[in-house]
């Protein structure tokens, strides 16, 4: 399988050292690339990439508005943001908007083609830990806890999404619930589907913003 990527920057050097690098990498092409968010979307359009690397200050629309309108249109593009700037405000900036993970440019090598690999396989780049260290500073007021967004879950999804917001893995999920990790994973999995999310990350964004997770709180 050959994943499909979009280079988003507006420094032409940044672009062609990631190029270089991606024609290289057996299994992945570049299928585009952009200097401004405008660019980003116009080119996500017509190229329909499988990841985009997004770089967040560009001319314009930055990438955190041109992430959002990208899955609007394309919800089945995975989006890594690219930058300099190692923030935490960055970085929940990136997730809200829909971004499956989040680096620094000065990223290595295989770490940049392990990152294409995992958000391409739909899964997240960031560990619910990091995910929530951010998502607790800068969530805002939450809703009511029986936000309509979570009356599809059953009582046991709820608790199992509840432990995932708070940063356990599938394994330290099953110990909590005496369940099996696979067990584990396949709740996980209905609730994705269930709540229209694309992974862990926006699983943890959207239990805290509905009030099922309060900042803070155990």
């Amino acid at each position: 399988m050959t994943i499909s990527v979009l280079l988003a920057d507006d420094q032409a050097l940044v672009r062609a050292g990631f190029r270089s690098l991606l024609r290289r990498t057996r299994g992945v092409v570049v299928t585009g690339e952009a200097a401004t968010g405008d660019e980003a979307v116009r080119t996500a359009r017509a190229t329909r990439p499988d990841v985009v690397l997004m770089d967040i200050r560009m001319p314009g629309m930055d990438g955190i508005e041109a992430t959002r309108r990208i899955l609007a249109e394309l919800p089945g593009t995975r989006i890594v943001i690219l930058t300099t700037f190692d923030t935490d405000y960055h970085v929940f900036a990136a997730l809200r908007a829909g971004a499956s993970g989040f680096l620094t440019k000065e990223v290595l090598p295989a770490d940049l083609r392990r990152a294409i690999e995992v958000v391409a396989a739909g899964e997240s780049l960031l560990s619910p830990g990091v995910t929530r260290r951010v998502v607790e500073r800068f969530t805002g007021n939450p809703a009511a806890a029986d936000d309509h967004a979570l009356e599809a879950l059953t009582d046991r999804e709820r608790e199992v999404v509840r432990l995932v917001a708070r940063g356990l893995s599938n394994e330290q999920i099953a110990d909590r619930l005496v369940i099996s990790p696979l067990t584990a994973k396949t709740h996980i999995t209905r609730s994705l589907a269930k709540l229209g999310v694309r992974d862990r990350v926006q699983l943890v964004i959207l239990a805290y913003e509905s009030g099922l997770v309060r900042p803070g709180l155990e």
